[in-house]
């Protein structure tokens, strides 16, 4: 059955780059025709407008995997059920999990060019939609960050009751140092300043408090070159900042994080999350696709794909779903973003009780 394997293999992989394509273009066609007021309103470079449709193409790749797949096994597998080859190839002794292998080899292909894809190509595609969005599209807007909460040390906290990038300055800073629930040491300012000469932070009208057993020093002063472990550009960060790193640089970002205490390290949690559970996807994907168009059908292959549009619809809204509710805050992330796999893996290992033997 070896040669049976590699045709199954090439027309599923010819498939879905075909189905990739076709989706893809279809969906920047849209987007430009829907754009093309604000490029010409805007004036942007046609080398900036196909930077942008590239950088976009791959984001949809990814968005697009699991449609594309399912669509691409059930065309393969209903054309074959409608020639009656399936049938011949269960009558000649093969067993339904062993024609299965070719289609899993080709999910496999795919998930594993969408795991790299994910974890080291998509994230600078990605930041160019964003910047291109940014640059090109959106208004200007006058960014500012209020009640800012950083760890920046084990044992040292900073706060900022407001910051402006436009300056690179913060107002109403203080750092304190907390040892075993007691304050060990306060720094006071009216703001501080990014100094690029020396990249640092310069504290101006400042105030020291070191406490000890006997009472407390108090100093002040103009100016206080501090070093901490924030920069810049750790405040003016884009809402999806987590979706333009790839995966070394996600997980030092988690570290970087994690070692601040900050609020938003599980956004970046859940993507690492998603990266490593996404490429599954195709493989469970096709063991269903692959059960539900095995029977031969009088209508032909349109209510199968029809079907398989359906299903794969209802993959994506329930990762979406599962993903929102992880980002709220839910105990198990970790679970709630492997729930779409974990429910399409359950429900073809039901529709597997009903394939031809």
């Amino acid at each position: 059955m070896k040669l049976l394997d590699k045709l199954i293999i090439k027309d599923f992989l010819k498939t879905y780059f075909f189905v990739v394509l076709m989706l893809i273009l279809i969906v920047l066609v849209l987007d430009f025709t829907e754009k093309n007021d604000a490029f010409i309103r805007n004036k942007v470079p046609a080398s900036e407008i196909l930077k942008y449709m590239a950088n976009y193409g791959l984001y949809l790749n990814n968005l697009l995997t699991p449609i594309t797949v399912f669509i691409s096994v059930i065309f393969i597998t209903s054309k074959m059920a409608g020639r009656t080859e399936i049938v011949a190839i269960l009558s000649s002794g093969t067993s339904f999990i062993r024609m299965l292998l070719p289609f899993f080899i080709g999910a496999s292909l795919i998930g594993a060019a969408s795991f790299l894809l994910n974890g080291w190509v998509l994230p600078g595609a990605t930041a160019g939609v964003t910047e291109f969005k940014t640059r090109y599209l959106e208004e200007t807007k006058f960014y500012n960050e209020s009640n800012i909460h950083i760890k920046v040390a084990p044992d040292v906290y900073a706060y900022i009751s407001r910051y402006y990038p436009s300056g690179n300055m913060g107002y109403n800073f203080t750092l304190e140092q907390i040892r075993d629930g007691e304050l060990v040491a306060k720094l006071s300012a009216d703001r501080i300043v990014w100094d690029t000469a020396i990249n640092s932070w310069t504290a101006k009208n400042w105030k020291m408090r070191v406490l000890h057993e006997r009472g407390e020093d108090y100093t002040t002063g103009d100016n206080l070159d501090t070093l901490l472990s924030i920069r810049p550009d750790d405040f003016d960060l884009p809402s999806n900042h987590h979706e333009t790193l790839t995966l070394p640089e996600l997980s030092r970002q988690i570290q970087i994080l994690e070692d601040r205490g900050a609020d938003n390290v599980n956004y970046y949690r859940i993507e690492r999350y998603v990266r490593y559970m996404s490429p599954f996807a195709a493989v469970i994907l096709t063991f269903i696709g692959v059960i539900l168009s095995s029977k031969k059908t009088r209508g032909g292959s349109g209510f199968q794909i029809a079907l398989g549009f359906m299903l794969a619809f209802v993959y994506i809204i329930l990762f979406l779903l599962s993903r929102t509710f992880a980002e709220a805050g839910t105990t198990y992330p970790i679970l709630a973003i492997w729930l779409p796999n974990v429910v399409f893996a359950v429900t073809g290992l039901v529709l597997y009780k009903t394939v031809p033997r």
